[in-house]
């Protein structure tokens, strides 16, 4: 099992945000985390990232407990993550964007990461000198997901990919996420609605106000 979340509760500022929740992923598996917004989503991929400290309960990818692990170790264990807001650095070029998980990651391998992307995304080979800041919110998505795959060698953690975006864009970053499974990576991806994704996944968590409410197979 690449992820599993056992009893995971959260607070922000004393507020209760996540309760009980548990949920787990196999090797190559897509899964969705569907719930509208502020049902929880968010603070469940930063709190798989380290980014959320949990009160109590357990994070552990391939066995491994990293519930107390920093940001940067769980990024070595092959986590890759998309957040919703793309978090990209505006004074650098594309390439220098994706390249940013490999000088916090030393086993990291840039020329083969980028190659990789590259070959799955040459869009991004033609716009790779170009400053984030210059770029359309679309095809910031597509950049931040290049980064994503570029540290998630096991696991893409991707929050809202298709929020935003043109019909088009959003049938490019389904066929990308589609060779996933080709790659043997696993993948949980956050949505308030299962439009654009329903055909990719193997299994869909409903998320309501902190806690998972159904496990489901998407069409069941």
């Amino acid at each position: 099992m690449i992820l599993s979340i056992e009893d995971i509760e959260v607070s922000i500022q004393s507020t209760p945000i996540l309760h009980d929740l548990s949920l787990n992923i196999e090797e190559g598996e897509i899964v969705g985390l569907v719930g509208r917004n502020g049902a929880g989503k968010t603070t469940t991929m930063r709190t798989i990232m380290g980014l959320t400290k949990p009160t109590s309960g357990k994070v552990k990818v391939n066995g491994i407990d990293i519930t107390r692990f920093e940001s940067y170790q769980r990024a070595a264990l092959g986590l890759g993550y998309m957040p919703e807001d793309r978090r990209l650095v505006p004074e650098l070029t594309v390439e220098e964007n994706m390249l940013l998980p490999c000088w916090a990651n030393s086993e990291l391998v840039p020329a083969a990461g980028l190659k990789f992307i590259y070959d799955l995304m040459p869009e991004l080979f033609a716009m790779r000198e170009r400053k984030a800041m210059l770029l359309s919110g679309g095809q910031q998505k597509m950049v931040a997901l290049g980064r994503a795959l570029m540290a998630g060698t096991k696991l893409l953690l991707l929050d809202e990919p298709f929020e935003g975006v043109a019909p088009a864009l959003a049938q490019r970053i389904t066929e990308v996420i589609v060779t996933l499974k080709d790659e043997k990576r696993s993948a949980l991806i956050a949505q308030s609605e299962l439009t654009h994704s329903v055909s990719l996944l193997d299994r869909e968590y409903t998320i309501e106000r902190g806690e998972i409410i159904s496990n489901t197979t998407p069409g069941n």
